[in-house]
């Protein structure tokens, strides 16, 4: 074989090589892609996936209840604090004076209706002394008026005792008119439920309160942040002293393109990952609601579409994605972080929104409240004091 016929029929071989291998390589595509369709088709289709997403929780703002200078700041931003630590102290000069105060008034207004009480008695004894009076002065009348009438005595004397029945009997009445008043004062109430008496005593409690409440503490388990409270501030009670950010309880907020969302319901399963730990870590979470308004529905500024050109922009909707809490206990979040959100919608049986109330309070604190037995053993002691 020539030369040159060898060379034509290595050429066709060749050929006929690269297209088998163009054919196997177009069958391998054509399966990836039938797979990767029946793929979509059975599992991908029922995901959807977003990476607007962020980690949100509760920022527990702390602010005074009463007014004041600082004078001590207990905990800086990232310390973490127990629920009832005193985060920051305020000067107790003012508060002690006016607790003082209430005490001493409590005590005067105690002793002055004490006094009150004390007087009905004294008025009873006056009406029974006038009684007699007027008693003595109409038998003297009675003695007279036989004398009067055979002309035995001046008609001047019969005239005196007449005087003196009219003087006693009024007498009588001014004294029954001040019992009257006395005891419409008192009514006969016992001294510590005299309207006087509880008056003051809840200015103490409110003095009291006042005091207790110069020691400012964290409503709740956490971590400080954003701290501005400096020693030396004087603040009121609309001041924001710092935040206290628990470590529990996060979740994300997934913002969901609204063509993305006709098959997402309550209760179906997400996946989680945050860009702090990546693909190491997967939380595992479930959607707990849809929110009631788009983030430009919600904006200090909200767009007016019927007014000027308009333009069509896919809103997105925050999606609430509870997460699982051993899992954030071991890879613990934080607030304002970015993560992957991946949703199965294979399951549509939940609802939209939510059909149930919540019949407990979704978050509570029992740190800022008082025990006012101290300062109710207080006020007895006072009452007793000086209730003679």
């Amino acid at each position: 074989m020539s030369a040159e016929a060898q060379q034509t029929q290595q050429s066709t071989n060749n050929k006929k090589k690269r297209k088998g291998a163009l054919i196997i390589l177009a069958v391998v595509f054509a399966v990836i892609g039938i797979a990767w369709l029946v793929y979509w088709f059975m599992v991908l289709r029922h995901f959807q996936e977003t990476d607007d997403a962020y980690v949100a929780g509760n920022q527990v703002q702390v602010m005074a209840q009463v007014s004041g200078s600082v004078n001590k700041v207990w905990f800086d931003n990232t310390d973490r604090v127990r629920k009832g630590d005193v985060l920051v102290t305020l000067d107790k000069t003012d508060a002690e004076q006016a607790f003082e105060k209430a005490q001493t008034a409590l005590a005067t207004s105690v002793r002055q209706t004490h006094q009150l009480i004390i007087n009905g008695k004294q008025y009873q004894a006056t009406i029974e002394l006038q009684k007699t009076a007027l008693a003595q002065a109409q038998a003297d009348l009675k003695r007279r008026e036989p004398l009067g009438a055979a002309n035995l005595i001046g008609r001047e004397d019969l005239q005196h005792a007449r005087d003196a029945v009219a003087t006693a009997q009024a007498q009588l009445d001014v004294a029954v008119q001040q019992y009257n008043a006395n005891q419409a004062a008192i009514l006969n109430t016992s001294l510590e439920n005299q309207p006087a008496v509880k008056q003051n005593a809840a200015e103490v409690r409110d003095a009291w309160l006042a005091l207790q409440r110069t020691e400012i503490v964290s409503p709740v388990d956490g971590f400080v942040a954003q701290r501005s409270v400096q020693v030396g501030s004087q603040i009121a009670t609309t001041t924001p002293l710092l935040a206290v950010v628990p470590e529990k309880n996060l979740w994300v907020d997934a913002n969901f393109k609204e063509t993305q969302l006709a098959d997402v319901r309550i209760g179906q399963p997400a996946t989680v990952t945050s860009d702090i730990y990546g693909d190491d870590v997967v939380y595992h979470g479930k959607v707990v609601g849809l929110d009631m308004g788009t983030g430009s529905a919600f904006s200090l500024l909200p767009a007016q579409n019927a007014t000027g050109n308009w333009i069509k922009v896919v809103q997105r909707l925050p999606v609430r994605i509870e997460l699982n809490a051993d899992e954030v206990a071991r890879h613990p979040l934080r607030i304002g972080l970015s993560t992957l959100v991946n949703i199965d919608t294979t399951h549509k049986d939940g609802s939209v929104l939510a059909t149930s109330v919540r019949s407990k309070p979704a978050y509570e604190s029992s740190a800022l409240a008082l025990d006012l037995a101290p300062v109710n053993r207080l006020i007895a002691d006072i009452i007793h004091a000086n209730a003679g």
